[in-house]
């Protein structure tokens, strides 16, 4: 099993940044891909961006220019540098991951999510 630990969410100001950190432990071979998705109340989850266990990169419009995904390979960890934020960025924040398992199949895990609020 994995687990997903996410931190870093909170309450920010139109044009603040705040900076999402997620932690993946377990039995893990090999990660092919960590991502941030999102839902806002009343909507469907979204995805916000992934990165590959090469340095590819890919976003949802809508945050082009803003955020910036990272990762730590050594530590597992994924991270979301979010930039310039506005109040439709307001969601709970998830944190995904597409693993091999050790001597097992491949398979995908959530985090818990974390809160994120843009409001002045």
């Amino acid at each position: 099993q994995v687990q997903l630990v996410e931190s870093g969410g909170g309450l920010v100001q139109p044009g603040g940044s705040l900076r999402l950190s997620c932690a993946a432990s377990g039995s893990i071979f090999f990660i092919y891909a960590m991502a941030w998705y999102r839902q806002a109340p009343g909507k469907q989850r979204e995805l916000v961006a992934t990165a590959t266990n090469g340095r590819d990169t890919n976003y949802t419009d809508s945050v082009k220019g803003r955020f910036t995904i990272s990762r730590d390979n050594a530590k597992n960890t994924v991270y979301l540098q979010m930039n310039s934020l506005k109040p439709e960025d307001t969601a709970v924040y998830y944190c995904y991951t597409d693993v091999q398992l050790m001597g097992g199949p491949r398979r995908d895990y959530w985090g818990q999510g974390t809160q994120v609020t843009v409001s002045s």
